[in-house]
């Protein structure tokens, strides 16, 4: 019988149903994870039974174990490795004179990809910096254009009530924002 369980994949945010069957977890462990590419790790966000709204037959990926030790080691050398990526990834911004803002960048747990997260006010031909990249450390090159509003959830923050920032704390997606609502607020 399927265990669904909601884990939050690497920092970013993301979360998506899993099957832990036969696994014993509880809310904020880390667990390492099948995803689209290969190995990735996540966080527990619920442990229980959580409610599967899933309209597709795909079976759930499944959890493969529990972070041990040497999990968690690789993963903090991962965000070290992070921040030398996203440095070295600003100096080949400044090399092609592309217009964006360098946000975040992420490794995959097995290291086999590299996620970039930039904001630009349109759209970036960045073709030749991901050749760069991916010439530099190996890896598959994966950049995403985010918004401002995904930018504030990846940094976190306080708001106006004084509260740690919705978007942060429990908020997934966003709605959109129309002009007329702008106006009321």
């Amino acid at each position: 019988m399927e265990n669904t369980i909601l884990v939050r994949l690497r920092d970013s945010g993301q979360t998506y149903f899993y099957n832990a069957t036969n696994l014993n977890v509880k809310e904020g462990d880390y667990v390492i994870v099948e995803h689209d590419r290969g190995l990735d790790y996540g966080q527990i966000v619920s442990p229980r039974d959580a409610v599967l709204d899933n309209k597709s037959k795909e079976p759930l990926k499944k959890i493969i174990r529990v972070a041990k030790d040497n999990d968690l080691k690789q993963i903090e050398e991962n965000r070290v490795k992070s921040r030398e990526a996203s440095n070295t990834c600003l100096k080949k911004i400044e090399e092609h004179k592309l217009n964006m803002k360098l946000v975040r960048a992420e490794y995959s747990f097995d290291r086999t990809k590299i996620i970039f997260y930039f904001t630009a006010s349109g759209r970036v031909d960045f073709r030749n910096l991901v050749k760069d990249l991916a010439k530099i450390f190996k890896a598959r090159i994966e950049l995403r254009q985010i918004g401002v509003r995904d930018e504030a959830r990846l940094f976190g923050g306080f708001g106006h009530c004084g509260r740690e920032l919705c978007c942060k704390k429990f908020l997934k997606d966003f709605e959109p924002v129309t002009i007329k609502m702008a106006k009321e607020e």
